[in-house]
């Protein structure tokens, strides 16, 4: 036996790391990172735990709908309206505007939308205009940006897709560092945090309101030490047998003989005021989404009609929206125009944007008419 050969040490036994961790149920939230690439998982989340947000986006949705079609060949103006009603899009929906509502939905989730034309076997037909998952595909970029090719993701190679041709995708506000487009909520994970958190606190509270917790003190006198412990097991004996008879419905009185306190825990805590901390992180978000808070329900100002200015902005916002996705929509028509042997370029109409009350309108209409009028009789 060599006598310098230490004796192999016996690994430690394993210890149990981990454990269930109390917190809010959108924990993805607080594991964020700000200025990495937001998760799409962390998105949803954000919706789900947020309706003013999913609301926001939907109202979102539906302000950028209304869309239509015409092309040059009056031949081919009937077939191609009758497939932007018709067109199969899938999960029993039909229409183009269909489409374009989850299209959009992706598009403010998940930063850019993921869309295909799916032609029958024989090529001779437009079968389906389909949504696909943005998260099934990662952009390969070539030497310069005409140049990228969408790849299947989580492959760990880079595998084009096949029939490119056939597939739409659209950024939604593509910066420098970001060519692939970025969230609507990119800004949101860190006040949403904060804002579940608070709620969190707050359920919490009122749950300790309705399942009350008591501390019994029981001060013995002068002589009675000896028989302290036994008094005050008694005391906890017939404490719990009243408070279990509480829950059962029934009635029963604790009597009580002695220097004997009973408080309630956490009756003495003070209730921090949310209504400041909860507006102003909402006023954050709204801002985000650019929907004028009362059409969200809040009532943040005296006023209740919106005015000229928020319908402009929100116009304004709409209007780029609807640029944002008019080539997709644009594409699918024109290949429904090649597949059926048709020429030209298809023009996307959309319905003119209504935001302000008719009544309104009317007048300033008149005051421009009375203003052209005073004008040609002063000339």
């Amino acid at each position: 036996m060599k006598w310098w050969k230490q004796r192999r040490r016996e690994p430690p036994a394993a210890v149990v790391q981990m454990r269930r961790r109390e917190g809010q149920p959108f924990g993805a939230l607080d594991r964020y990172v700000p200025l990495h690439t937001g998760e799409m998982a962390l998105y949803r989340a954000i919706r789900e735990g947020v309706p003013i947000v999913d609301a926001a986006i939907w109202k979102l949705v539906r302000l950028c709908g209304g869309v239509g079609v015409r092309c040059a060949d009056p031949g081919a103006q009937a077939g191609l309206e009758e497939f932007f009603r018709t067109v199969d899009v899938g999960w029993g929906q039909r229409g183009v505007q269909a489409f374009l509502d989850r299209y959009l939905d992706d598009l403010f989730t998940c930063g850019h939308a993921l869309g295909e034309v799916v032609l029958t076997p024989d090529g001779k037909e437009v079968a389906a205009l389909l949504c696909a998952g943005p998260e099934q595909v990662e952009v390969k970029v070539g030497d310069s940006p005409l140049d990228f090719k969408l790849c299947r993701a989580g492959t760990g190679e880079e595998r084009e897709l096949p029939f490119q041709e056939l597939l739409l995708f659209t950024p939604f506000q593509p910066t420098g560092d970001a060519p692939c487009g970025v969230s609507l909520l990119r800004s949101m994970p860190f006040l949403t945090g904060v804002l579940l958190k608070i709620f969190q606190a707050t359920g919490q509270n009122w749950e300790r309101a309705g399942n009350l917790r008591f501390a019994v003190v029981c001060k013995p006198g002068e002589g009675e030490e000896a028989f302290a412990q036994e008094r005050c097991g008694l005391l906890a004996q017939e404490w719990s047998a009243a408070m279990q008879a509480g829950r059962e419905g029934s009635v029963r009185d604790f009597v009580a003989v002695g220097d004997v306190d009973i408080k309630v825990i956490g009756a003495d805590g003070p209730v921090l005021d949310s209504q400041t901390p909860v507006r102003q992180i909402l006023e954050q978000l709204v801002a985000r989404t650019g929907i004028p808070p009362f059409m969200l329900g809040l009532s943040w100002s005296s006023t209740e009609r919106m005015s000229a200015q928020q319908a402009d902005m929100l116009t304004t916002e709409i209007t780029a929206i609807r640029r944002a996705v008019e080539p997709a929509v644009q594409r699918a028509a024109e290949l429904w125009l090649r597949v059926h042997g048709f020429g030209g370029r298809a023009e996307i109409l959309w319905e003119d944007i209504n935001l302000q009350d008719a009544v309104e309108e009317a007048r300033a209409e008149l005051y421009r008419a009375q203003a052209e009028k005073l004008r040609r009789e002063t000339v």
